[in-house]
Order: structure tokens, then sequence, then C-alpha cells
């Protein structure tokens, strides 16, 4: 619980005792008002990627060992009914807004449906106007552009892979997790070291050097998220064992090592006397990829149906624990009502005492008040929605939002999934579909998913544009991730294996002027011609694990010809010879919005898109 507020009753007394009243009642207000006259909060919240509730030993998992998830988990306030969306970005942009994701223009994890609305407030820039020193370390996932990167959303320090994956398209060429080059406050650098190891200690350098001052740290382990590549001490111990494919081992390892890496952390944050008056919050950002599965072994989810990209419970239920000693939150304490990540950015506004540079209509409510009285009888019903309109490996027609795609209306009792009606207190697994026996309650939770779907889909139609000619970034790299199409190469073997595909950018120029455009198939740190292939990845078994299936794509060479160009009024082909590497194109560009698209051409007469291309402003001439 809270500190206690003390009320101060003062008798007449004698001129003598004066200045010691003045000093009983000068501590009583620091009683009485306990978060506004101490020291704020320092607040720490981890973010495991892909790691679903049942992945876990404190929710029952009978393989997996998480000690120091399972200690946290003992002493911290767990929300047993906590939801997110079932993709990573999506999530990512609820929690760092308390808004709905595709309110905020975030519902895929793509095509640059992942961008964040330039005009939204992020909890990191709630921190920074009230004094906090900001960080983030691992996976960002919301624009790698500006206005869309850590530095521009109220990140003071970032470090950060490109992306959402490690080795995905717009990810450093050739990084696996190990000795990687990551983008450290907006500038390339390799960083020595296992990734989750490098986030974990990182982070901790970064506290040790803003220790005297309240400081919010966003660490998101791109881990357990695939490819499965973690050293192999951490995967042995899950391996020859007929109920633990040897795929789930990999997976096993990367929460293992994230494990051990929150036991040191907190046993750095004790030893620097950091742990009491620090929020630390525990969550993921889906339900499970790899802990579970349809087919033989189907490993731990908890009795929860269905897995991230699912509608269904175990595609967007996940763990969520909290725990501050200064505040009272130091001992189990269970909370059982429908809470969601929206509510994540108001709880901790209230709990930090923190001031609003204007006001925010949050989607989310501040659980404070449940806290406090651990009432849930007293809690007020809600209804809270999820939905997921990422299709992965297939095409689509477009990428606007599909009314009724993978959906789910929740309170406390009901979930509407898809049109199926499910009885959570009597059916947690989801099994029967009663909506036949309950047309009343399904009509009603149908309207209600009326209503968001009007509510949220206003500006479904507006793109969030990279911004090209800022002071704040000079040169952009637009990646094919990025791209607007039926089709996106969105990891780096895409790449290699010459995926047939093609999409528009969306820019916008906010400087006018001649600008360099710049065509590559590979990027500039791979320093291979058009025509190239490029070595395969790295297949250390004892670091790297091997059957991921995107590592399957061979490297395929193309034999380009030709480039082509359009943007606005400019359209031109250039001609691409043997050995080349890039295509320039110079365009005089006027202020405004565009879309930009690109074509390579082989002998063969077919055509790709270029994966990158970057734009610089032209020199000046003389």
């Amino acid at each position: 619980m809270r500190n206690k507020v003390y009320h101060w009753f003062v008798k007449p007394f004698s001129a003598g005792c004066y200045f010691l009243a003045l000093l009983g009642l000068f501590t009583a207000c620091q009683q009485s008002d306990p978060v506004s006259q101490r020291r704020k909060p320092n607040v720490i919240l981890i973010l495991a990627d892909d790691q679903g509730y049942g992945d876990m030993s404190c929710s029952g998992n009978p393989w997996l060992k998480t000690p120091h998830i399972d200690e946290l988990y003992q002493t911290g306030v767990v929300f047993q009914n906590y939801h997110v969306d079932p993709t990573c970005a999506p999530t990512r942009a609820a929690l760092m807004t308390g808004r709905y994701s595709a309110r905020v223009g975030v519902w895929m994890t793509y095509m640059g449906r992942h961008h964040l609305s330039r005009e939204e407030t992020t909890m990191a820039d709630v921190f920074q106007h009230n004094g906090y020193q900001t960080a983030i370390f691992g996976k960002w996932h919301l624009g790698d552009n500006y206005p869309f990167r850590p530095s521009d959303r109220g990140f003071a320090y970032s470090l950060v892979h490109g992306g959402g994956v490690i080795g995905e398209t717009p990810d450093y060429w050739g990084n696996d997790y190990y000795d990687d080059t990551y983008i450290r406050n907006n500038k390339n650098e390799k960083v020595k070291g296992y990734c989750t190891d490098v986030w974990f200690e990182e982070a901790k350098k970064f506290i040790l050097n803003n220790k005297d001052n309240p400081f919010f740290v966003y660490l998101a382990p791109n881990a357990p998220h695939g490819p499965l590549n973690v050293p192999y001490k951490y995967v042995k111990p899950y391996l020859n064992n007929p109920e633990i494919p040897e795929k789930r081992a990999w997976f096993y390892g990367m929460i293992a090592a994230i494990d051990e890496n929150l036991g040191a952390f907190k046993s750095f944050l004790e030893q620097h006397n950091l742990s009491e008056n620090t929020i630390f919050i525990y969550m993921t950002d889906n339900g499970t990829i790899d802990g579970f599965s349809d087919g033989p072994a189907p490993g731990y989810n908890a009795g929860m149906r269905g897995r991230k990209g699912t509608p269904y419970e175990g595609g967007h239920r996940v763990s969520c624990i909290l725990k501050w000693p200064a505040g009272g939150y130091q001992q189990f304490q269970e909370v059982n009502p429908l809470t969601a990540h929206i509510d994540m950015l108001p709880t901790l506004i209230d709990l930090a005492g923190l001031e609003m540079e204007r006001p925010l209509k949050f989607d989310g409510k501040s659980l404070v008040p449940l806290l406090e009285t651990n009432d849930a009888d007293n809690w007020p019903d809600r209804t809270l929605y999820v939905h997921n309109q990422i299709t992965f490996g297939q095409k689509l027609e477009n990428d606007l939002p599909v009314k009724y795609k993978k959906y789910a209306v929740m309170t406390d009792r009901w979930r509407l999934v898809n049109g199926e009606l499910y009885d959570m207190k009597a059916d947690a697994s989801q099994k029967y579909d009663i909506a036949s026996k309950f047309p009343d309650v399904a009509k009603r939770l149908s309207h209600d998913y009326e209503g968001w779907w009007e509510d949220i889909s206003k500006n479904f139609g507006r793109y969030n544009r990279t911004i090209i000619g800022s002071s704040e970034q000079e040169q952009v790299v637009l990646s094919c991730q990025f791209w607007h199409g039926d089709d996106v190469p969105y990891s780096q073997q895409h790449v290699r294996n010459a995926m047939k595909a093609n999409g528009f950018w969306d820019i916008s120029v906010e400087k006018p002027g001649a600008y360099i455009v710049t065509l590559r198939r590979w990027p500039k740190e791979a320093n291979k011609a058009m025509q190239d292939r490029v070595p395969k990845p790295d297949f250390d078994t004892t670091r790297i694990y091997k059957n991921y299936t995107l590592y399957k794509l061979k490297s395929k060479a193309i034999d380009i010809i030709s480039a082509r160009l359009q943007i606005g009024n400019f359209d031109e082909t250039a001609p691409v010879s043997k050995g080349q590497k890039e295509v320039k194109f110079e365009v005089m560009l006027d202020k405004g919005d565009y879309f930009l698209k690109t074509w390579f051409y082989d002998t063969a007469g077919d055509s790709l898109g270029a994966y990158y291309v970057y734009m610089d402003p032209a020199p000046e001439a003389g």
C-alpha cells in the first residue's frame, strides 16, 4: 500500500514551542504528500519480445526455469488479466502512449504502418518533462528515421537495433545477435557481446551515470524473438527431451539468458541502493511464438488458446509484474480485473506524481485506485479491444486496417472473438462458442466493437511520412521494409534471396531543393555490386540456431541492367553496368508530400524495387 497520510492536531502552546511546532507541521506536510515532497521514483520498464504468459516457471511451465522472474513475481504486484496487442509494434505504440495502437497510427510491424504518429506524446516525453533522465536499450520498432526515432520521442539516450528484429532489412547488414553494430544516439557503433547482455550492461552504465537524478529506463530486449540465436550453454539444459522440440529448446535458452541478466540487474540495483525507490516493471509484448504449438509436443500455454498473432487469449494475455518497495508494493499481490498496456502510462503518471505538459486523452486508466484498495468488487467492469491486422507470408491488397479481422472484445467475464462468444469464468480455454446461447451478450459486445472501430478509424487513411530535408537528420535511409505494397522483403534473408516485390515510400520534404537519391540492392555497409551474391551467414551451432526458417533462403544474383526512379513529376531510368554498386539521381523537390517508387530491371525483363534508397541534400554548387 502507499504511504499513510498523517493528520496533526495542535493545542495552544507557548512562544518557546513555536519553532518546534512549525517543524512538526512542516514534517506533517511532507508525510501527507509523500510523492511530491520526496525525490520522485526511478522507473525501469522491461519489455521482453515474444515471451508468452506461459513462458516462465512461475506461471506453471514444467520445463522452463526462470528463478529471477519468479522471485519478482513472488514479491510484486501481479496483473493476472493483463492484455496487449497480439504483435510487437502495436503493443509498443499503445504502451508508449496509453492509447489504442491503431488510433496512433500503428497497426502493423512494417510497411510504414509501424510509425507512431508525430503528434502523439510518449511515456518518455512525459518523464522528460518532469526532469527525468530518459533512455532506451534494445528494441524500439516505432520508426528508424526522423521524426520517429527514439531521440525524437523523448529519449535523451538510446542504444537500439534497426527495425523490429536484429537481422531485419532496416538493421545494420549482417547483425546476428553477437558483436553487432547498433545505433547509439542516431550513430552506428559496433558493440561487443551477445545482444541481451549488451542491453542490460548498457542500462547499468546509464543508471550509474544518472543515479543522482530520477531516471526512466525502457529496457526492451529483442529476445526471445527469432532468429533463435543464443549461446549454447543456455540451450543445453532443454535439449534431448522428447517433450521439447529443438527449436523450443533454443527459444527457452533465450529466456534463460534474459532471466540470468534480470537477476544480475536486480543485484546491481540493490548494490547501489536503487531498489527501494525504483518502480520496476517486467512485462512482455504479445503471446508466445515458439513456446506453444498445435502439433506434437505442444508445449505449455497456461491452458490458453492461441499464440502470437491470434485474437484468442494466448495471443494477447501476458505477464505484467510491478514492484516498488518505497511505494508499499513489495509483497505478492494479485490483481485480477481486466487491465491492459494502455493503462501503464496513466498508472505511472499517478504513481510517480508526474505533471503533464498538456492534457492527454488516454484510452487506458490509472490502476492506482485498484492497487490501493485491491477491491475487485468495487472496480467498475470495462470493455477493452484488441485486433491483429497482420498476416505474415500473405500478400496484402492494401495496408489499411480491415474491420472484423482477428479481433476480440473483452470484459471481465466475456470474450467476443471474431463473432464467437466465450464465458471466461466457465471456459478460460475458449473451447465452447456460446454466441447462440447468449445472443444478447454477443449483440451488445458487437455493438461496442462497432462504436470502437468508428472512433479509432478516423485517421486510417493518413500517412505517417518520413521527413526529408530536416536539420535533425541529413541522410535518410529508406529500406524496403517501409514501403507500401502487396509484399515486403522485411528480412535481410529476403534481400539475399532477391524477393521480387515492389512498393512505394511515403515521404514529406521539409526543405525544398536538390536531393541526391541513391538506389542500391545491397546497403552501403555490405559493399557489394548490384549483381553480386553475398556470403552465407554464420552457422556456428554453438551460438546460431541454424534451422531458423529464413536462414534456409539462398543468396541469389540478379543481372540488373537498368534502374528507374519516380517521385512527383520526376521519372527517369538509368543504365546499370556490371560491378556497379549504386545508381544516383539528382532531383529538385519542392516542399510537400510525395510518394517515391523505384525499379531494378534485369536481362529477363523482370523487375523489383530497390531494397535500399539513400536520400541526401545535393552538394551546393561552387
